[in-house]
């Protein structure tokens, strides 16, 4: 399984894709996006050309995002909701499922503190994946990953060997009841 972080922001924002194979997690790519000082609307085109891109690279099977907050001023919000909205619909148009996720679940399934702040989030990073990341906006993005692939569920057993192993356990064991057996 492939899932693709994304920590939305308009001056930058970051991304990180994790692939996770039986137990183990690794980055497949990760980075921050940054448009520049410019137009909004120009921003916003380039965060989505930006993340089509990562997109068409990693193909990732999921897009885990960050919930709204509302401890931000209406300026941020509405600015947020925006690279937000940016991020959602390059999801959408790439048919990919999108899962959100309250920054204090992805802090606390990341570092195992609800209250993280920006180093520790850069040292689990480090620590648990082996990335450098520069900015906390790429941890963050990779610590969306890692807390949707830690919440998914690990797939089960085909359908047919799992109900077979499940009547196994019900049924009493069989006993020979030929003489002398």
């Amino acid at each position: 399984m492939i899932v693709l972080g994304i920590d939305p922001g308009s001056q930058r924002c970051g991304y990180g894709v994790v692939e996770r194979e039986g137990g183990r997690l690794r980055v497949v790519e990760s980075g921050v996006l940054e448009p520049g000082r410019l137009e909004m609307p120009v921003r916003l085109g380039r965060i989505l050309a930006g993340l089509d891109e990562v997109i068409r690279r990693t193909r990732p099977g999921e897009v885990s995002v960050e919930a709204v907050f509302s401890g931000a001023s209406a300026r941020s919000a509405l600015v947020l909701g925006q690279a937000r909205g940016v991020a959602l619909a390059v999801a959408a148009r790439a048919g990919l499922p999108v899962y959100e996720y309250a920054p204090s679940q992805v802090k606390l399934a990341f570092t195992g503190n609800g209250r993280a702040d920006k180093d520790q989030m850069l040292r689990t990073a480090r620590l648990l994946l082996g990335a450098s990341p520069a900015l906390s906006d790429e941890a963050d993005a990779l610590a969306l990953a890692v807390c949707h692939l830690a919440r998914r569920r690990l797939p089960s057993p085909a359908p047919g060997r799992a109900r077979r192993q499940a009547l196994d356990r019900l049924r009493p064991a069989r006993r020979d009841h030929r003489r002398g057996a």
